[in-house]
């Protein structure tokens, strides 16, 4: 029978399945009355009438410890371990919920069981998973843009859109449920081809079980996730899992870079090669112009296909995120000539390289980079097209990876002529000891580095120093309107206001 769903990122009208139908299905070690189900939910707040609540062990605590929640929220049954299962028994008025108990933890049947349960939505789409530490966000958009937003889908960490418009999403990779829900919505809405950032998290987490991708893009491999994945050589595997022949039927791979090279040599993986450096590749760019006001490239591909495509983009590693995007859409149909015009038109990703419109005699850059090699790239290719002084506002991150903090500072110093280190989202942390941290890595450097408290205060400061011809590159937040302080505390925050401010400022001094 179909019920509607009101959820906007749930398909309007999905199949309920009948809980003996689910057990099957997971292969269930013991089962308990019967319901019909419309739909999965992972916590109480996610949960809508006619749910089956997965309840597994967490870090602190059991989800099953929030089951009255999600049966207040409408759940009919839940599906737990047998820990969960003593939980609910001694929980009155839960015992007699319909339930299926499953050995080990409930997650390892999770994705399958979403991608049956919405009767498999990724087979009716074409799908493109991008993994890398930056360009991830981007190259979803430029996929999106190439095909000018018609019947396409992308999901990722500025949220998700069909065919142009925003639908409600949260992680940058959605959990299984919520990613198949998703796609059987897109699908439900004429989509052809669906984007997705696959983060490491993501796929160490299982968030992409049960979809296999029709091209899994391989951007780059940075210094990020160390306090999650442990050692560089486990976050590289975990972004490999995604080239893999069970997770993708083609991987493309960035050549131009190290851990590509590596990824593209490893004989389990199916993989096509891109490259805008002159390396030996499936997909080159070539010709490559680059300008301050934009970029224009010849694209090469396999079979003979040359398309000229020109981009108000700037720098090298846009160029290399347009490749990989146009290249994949080709290998899923979507000729390279059909993507020229979207891409021309396409003026970026808010946030992202982003020029901000000043009338003043020198630029203002903001870019949401926060991880060393992104940080590297931005600047490099703003060196050449700056006839000034760089002027770089950057920040880290507190609670996370602390071993990539003196490297912001050592790439930041390498290409700046000028490093004013502030604050981003401190959160728990002393933002000063941060800062110390990130200033450590500038020590012998010829930049000139202030250390200064207070990110608007930063800005200003570059403002008040800019001259004729100089660049400021203020990295870290991009398109975030707020700074995460400690206990969670919210302060709003904008860059490209506080530009604002200080450019009024100096014109009436």
């Amino acid at each position: 029978m179909g019920v509607a769903q009101p959820a906007a990122n749930r398909p309007q009208n999905v199949v309920a399945r009948s809980l003996a139908d689910i057990a099957d299905q997971v292969g269930a070690s013991l089962v308990a009355g019967d319901a019909f189900v419309t739909g999965i939910a992972l916590s109480a707040a996610s949960t809508q009438p006619g749910d089956l609540f997965f309840a597994q062990p967490g870090a602190r605590t059991h989800g099953a410890r929030y089951l009255a929640d999600a049966v207040e929220a409408g759940a009919v049954a839940v599906l737990t371990d047998a820990a969960g299962a003593d939980i609910i028994d001694a929980t009155t008025g839960l015992s007699a919920l319909p339930r299926i108990v499953v050995d080990g933890h409930p997650r390892r049947v999770l994705g399958g069981l979403a991608a049956w349960f919405y009767d498999q939505p990724a087979r009716a789409l074409k799908t493109i998973g991008i993994t890398g530490t930056q360009g991830k966000t981007s190259t979803t958009y430029l996929v999106d843009a190439a095909r000018q937003s018609r019947h396409t889908g992308v999901i990722g960490s500025m949220g998700t859109r069909i065919d142009g418009v925003a639908v409600p999403s949260t992680l940058t990779t959605p959990e299984a449920p919520q990613m198949h829900a998703l796609l059987a919505l897109m699908r439900e809405r004429g989509v052809e081809v669906v984007s997705s950032e696959v983060s490491s998290h993501a796929i160490t987490m299982g968030r992409v079980e049960g979809l296999r991708f029709d091209v899994g893009i391989f951007l780059n491999l940075g210094h990020d996730h160390r306090d999650f994945h442990g050692t560089q050589e486990a976050y590289l595997l975990a972004k490999r899992e995604l080239l893999t022949p069970a997770m993708s039927c083609v991987a493309l791979v960035n050549v131009d870079d190290r851990a590509g090279r590596r990824l593209h040599a490893d004989a389990d993986l199916n993989t096509q090669s891109f490259s805008v450096t002159g390396r030996d590749a499936h997909w080159r760019a070539v010709d490559i112009d680059l300008r301050l006001d934009g970029s224009s490239f010849t694209v090469i591909g396999p079979d003979g296909q040359t398309e000229r495509f020109t981009t108000p983009l700037v720098g090298e590693f846009n160029v290399s995120n347009i490749l990989a995007a146009v290249a994949a859409l080709d290998i899923v149909g979507h000729p390279l000539s059909a993507s020229v015009e979207g891409i021309a038109n396409f003026a970026g990703v808010e946030g992202r390289v982003q020029f901000v419109p000043v009338d003043a005699e020198f630029q203002v850059v903001i870019d949401a980079g926060h991880k060393p090699e992104a940080i590297n790239a931005l600047l490099r290719a703003m060196r050449p097209l700056t006839p000034g002084r760089i002027i770089t506002v950057i920040g880290s991150n507190g609670n996370r990876d602390a071993h990539k903090r003196p490297l912001m500072g050592r790439f930041s110093a390498m290409a700046s002529d000028i490093v004013i280190v502030t604050d981003d989202n401190p959160a728990d942390e002393d933002p000063a000891t941060i800062r110390r941290a990130v200033v450590a890595g500038t020590r012998g450097s010829r930049a000139e580095v202030f250390d200064v408290g207070g990110r608007a205060e930063a800005i200003h400061k570059a403002v008040e120093l800019a001259r004729e011809g100089d660049l400021i590159a203020i990295v870290g937040k991009g398109d975030e309107r707020h700074q995460i302080m400690r206990d969670g505390v919210i302060v709003p925050h904008s860059d490209p206001d506080e530009v604002e401010w200080a450019l009024r400022q100096r014109a009436r001094s």
